[in-house]
């Protein structure tokens, strides 16, 4: 989102000046508007004069003797419409200067323009269409002196005048953000994608990419994971998955601070959504579930990255890393003691804990009977209970009871980790 574009700006302006034609004779019998939507008008004798030699004047490119003649008009101006066709004058001078400047290939000095654009708008002669556009007008010079809050004014205006530019929610977004709204550019930006989109439009990827990068920059993390949500139903594929997954919590700069626990949850999405993309992916996540106590989805994961290429076989630290996941394994022996004694137990903390472990070896259907008795007994997280309840139905399958549970999860940011895994099951990667 650059500056503000200058193309066609003078044309522009002087189509709503372009149609007045003012030799005494024509201005002083017109009663009905004239072409081009410029008003009837009646003029005073002095001013029909010295605006004739203006109007002549400028088209001569004669515009000292055009600003000498706009000069003597408005000094005997006496009513709107004298004022309105001296305005419309200066503004036709000062946006012919602009174009002979740009075809030169010179530097365009705009500030003649703003003040025949300001006594345009204030005068009642000036049609409601011009009203708008010279608000539009004053809005892009406001924006490329970097005055956000005047360009944004002016914008307003136009708008709400009617003038419609398929450019201009976009240069609200643009301006609001600069100017350290980014709530309120947010809101606009969420306008005008959902307006692109009901016309039958895609919206650019790079609107969702800019509006996740802007709130991230503010720390707004419900709004990060909302844009971030928005962008993976977009544009679903695996590396927008992991690219927002990080984005939303796994690095310094992240949206949201997690904890490991609730890191190793969204690496179980990467790999659902075969979104885990390297060596560093594969090992972080085997090490952290390690970490965890979770010996069989270290192990599953090692595995899965080395059939995958991603891991190489001469990882030092992955080699290390499976070694001793193996002999934690090897030490737990069966689960079937410690289930019974889940089973048994005054509180569901014995369960949880043996069905995340069934969940890191994939027996999913155990993994809820586990979680079942979990939240059953209490006296554990049930978001946390309801968030591994969630991946485990999802991969068992069993996509309406995933929904549930992950429905059920009340508090931040485990809502936020649910809600990505719900989007999920609705928009898996299509590459």
């Amino acid at each position: 989102m650059k500056n503000i574009s200058r193309v066609a700006f003078a044309a522009a302006l002087m189509a709503g000046a372009a149609g007045l034609a003012v030799s005494p004779p024509a201005i002083a019998q017109k009663k009905k508007e004239q072409k081009g939507g410029a008003p009837a008008l009646k003029l005073s004798k002095d001013v029909q004069n010295a605006a004739a030699a203006a109007q002549a004047a400028i088209a001569a490119k004669d515009f000292a003797t055009a600003a000498t003649q706009l000069t003597t008009a408005q000094a005997a101006a006496k009513t709107d419409d004298d004022r309105y066709i001296v305005a419309a004058l200066q503004l036709q001078s000062e946006a012919v200067k602009i174009q002979d400047a740009r075809a030169a290939n010179q530097q365009m000095n705009e500030a003649g323009l703003k003040a025949p654009l300001e006594a345009l708008i204030a005068n009642p002669k000036t049609p409601a269409v011009d009203v708008a556009k010279y608000n539009y007008q004053l809005g892009i010079m406001a924006a490329n002196a970097k005055d956000s809050a005047g360009a944004i004014n002016y914008f307003q205006r136009a708008q709400q005048l009617g003038y419609n530019d398929p450019n201009l929610p976009l240069q609200m977004v643009k301006l609001k953000m600069d100017a350290g709204d980014v709530a309120g550019g947010a809101a606009e930006l969420e306008k005008a994608i959902d307006a692109q989109t009901a016309a039958g439009q895609k919206p650019s990827e790079d609107l969702y990419k800019y509006a996740i990068a802007q709130t991230n920059k503010k720390r707004m993390g419900p709004q990060t994971a909302n844009w971030i949500k928005k962008w993976v139903v977009a544009y679903p594929t695996s590396k927008n998955w992991r690219d927002g997954i990080v984005t939303y919590g796994m690095t310094q700069q992240s949206a949201v601070t997690l904890d490991k626990g609730q890191k190793v949850d969204l690496y179980r999405l990467m790999r659902s959504a075969k979104a885990l993309a390297d060596q560093y992916d594969y090992e972080t996540y085997a090490q952290w579930t390690y970490d965890l106590g979770l010996p069989y989805e270290t192990k599953t994961v090692l595995n899965e990255g080395k059939a995958a290429g991603k891991i190489p076989a001469s990882s030092a630290s992955a080699n290390d890393l499976m070694r001793v996941a193996n002999q934690a394994i090897a030490s737990e022996g069966s689960l079937a003691p410690v289930e019974a004694k889940a089973k048994a137990g005054a509180n569901g903390r014995i369960a949880l804990n043996t069905g995340d472990a069934y969940l890191g070896m994939g027996n999913w259907a155990k993994a809820i009977e586990l979680y079942k008795v979990a939240m059953t007994k209490g006296g554990v997280d049930a978001d946390v209970v309801n968030t591994h309840m969630g991946i485990a139905l999802a991969n068992s399958g069993d996509k309406a009871g995933a929904k549930a549970a992950f429905a059920a999860v009340k508090t931040a940011p485990r809502t936020d980790i649910a809600s990505l895994w719900t989007v999920y099951l609705d928009n898996p990667p299509t590459a």
